[in-house]
């Protein structure tokens, strides 16, 4: 028994963490993504921390159910009712723990070809003692001396890294629709019904972006007022029959036989979301009815007469907010995605078509399959060498850290903020979302115009 357990407290420190709770219950695993699942649990514990942070409904409950509340807080000069302990400015605190945690790995893994060496052991591994320097790192933040001028600084940091983060993500998303397009037309050079494929694939795409455009005007606009709602409808439904004729038109075709409508048709889906996420995330318009009652207008009147549970609503919005945080990161840190931010492409003409190709091709993953710890269940994929970039996938994070940070105390309207409030709108997350829109339209506008600047034909 003691054996055992020092073997099971070895693997803790060591490799492959995740896969120790449930050895024999649970499918294999392997080591890449079992790393990854670490990092992502770590930082799911934080955004949790954060989420209790700024939550009154927490608060309140614990001054009235925990003993002597209030005695605690002054033995541990955590203020009046643990006022240093939630907040807006906890949240950056700890966000700026966590931040520093994931920079610290991204420099410490910088140049890593090989998982055999030291530094990726430590990448792979050690999980309690990073555990213990996350804990380390976020509770130190909370004794910086100059708080003001830390928490001023730190928020302009915050900005410029959840920017970026939209930034890279958008950008990987005009790829991903480059590569999509690209393997599919590849793939109608040898079987023809690719291009139905490609042809039923736009038209959904378009239909959905029509549709979700006239639903918006027929819900989030009236006869009379609106008038911002109606203007931001027309610029964005403007914006995608744009991206559309630029896509088809002449010039492009010549320089980038590849473009087509299933691209323009994607992003036209994307920015008809990031639409309607901006407009939900809007204050509402409050008048005077003729009746001398507020009334609220320009949002979908249905529904609002019956009651709501804003408990259940906010967790569940914080649960997609998170899964999206994570699945962006998680999909991004791909090596096909780092080769993308350096404008490295594989030839689609090497690649077969695929219905599905956002985990790279058919029997990638099946390296060392039969190599298999029996004990713990762990596909050692790596030996050949990394299937991921380690500092990219921490940098990564870095900023997913600071987004989350802006996102949760709400960008700039921070002193109001509070987690039962976060989804009642708020003008800084109205235009964060809506610019994002307009970023999202220029990156696609980019790869198609500038490649006509330059004088190679061969430009990506």
């Amino acid at each position: 028994l003691r054996s055992a357990a020092g073997m099971t407290a070895g693997w803790c420190c060591t490799l492959a963490g995740c896969s120790l709770c449930c050895c024999y219950c649970c499918p294999k695993i392997r080591q890449s993504r079992s790393t990854r699942c670490m990092y992502a649990f770590y930082f799911i514990l934080v955004v949790s921390l954060c989420c209790i942070m700024m939550s009154k409904t927490v608060a309140n409950e614990m001054r009235e159910q925990i003993p002597f509340f209030e005695d605690m807080c002054e033995d541990t000069k955590a203020g009046d009712t643990c006022g240093n302990l939630a907040g807006y400015s906890a949240v950056y605190r700890v966000c700026f723990g966590m931040a520093c945690f994931f920079f610290i790995f991204c420099l410490l893994t910088l140049n890593i070809s090989d998982s055999k060496s030291c530094r990726a052991q430590i990448h792979n591994g050690f999980w309690f003692s990073k555990f213990l320097l996350l804990v380390a790192l976020c509770s130190g933040a909370f004794f910086i001396s100059d708080q003001e001028t830390f928490l001023n600084t730190w928020r302009y940091v915050g900005a410029v890294g959840g920017f970026l983060f939209i930034c890279i993500q958008l950008f990987l998303i005009v790829q991903f629709t480059r590569e999509w397009n690209e393997k599919w037309t590849a793939g109608a050079a040898g079987n023809k019904l690719w291009y139905a494929a490609l042809a039923l694939a736009t038209l959904l795409m378009y239909s959905i972006a029509a549709a979700g455009l006239i639903l918006m005007a027929i819900f989030y606009t009236e006869e009379v007022g609106c008038l911002e709602n109606k203007i931001l409808l027309g610029i964005n439904g403007g914006l995608c029959l744009l991206i559309a004729i630029v896509a088809i038109s002449p010039s492009v075709q010549e320089r980038q036989p590849h473009s087509g409508l299933l691209q323009s048709g994607l992003i036209s889906c994307y920015v008809t979301y990031l639409t309607f996420s901006a407009l939900t995330s809007k204050p509402v318009d409050i008048v005077l009815d003729e009746h001398r009652r507020n009334v609220t207008i320009c949002v979908p009147n249905f529904g609002q007469d019956l009651d709501r549970d804003e408990d259940l609503d906010t967790g569940l919005g914080i649960f997609l907010l998170l899964g999206c945080i994570l699945y962006s990161c998680l999909t991004s840190t791909r090596r096909s995605s780092s080769d993308a931010l350096q404008e490295r492409y594989a030839a689609a003409e090497l690649e077969g078509a695929r219905c599905c190709f956002c985990f790279g091709p058919d029997g990638e993953d099946t390296e060392d399959e039969q190599q298999v710890k029996d004990r713990l269940r762990i596909i050692y994929d790596e030996k050949r060498g990394t299937v991921y970039n380690y500092s990219y996938f921490h940098f990564m994070f870095f900023l997913a850290s600071l987004y989350v940070m802006m996102t949760i105390t709400s960008w700039f309207n921070y002193e109001s903020a509070y987690l039962e409030a976060f989804f009642n709108g708020s003008w800084s997350i109205f235009w964060v979302k809506m610019t994002s829109c307009w970023m999202c339209v220029l990156l696609y506008l980019g790869t198609l115009v500038t490649p006509l600047c330059r004088p190679s034909p061969h430009f990506s």
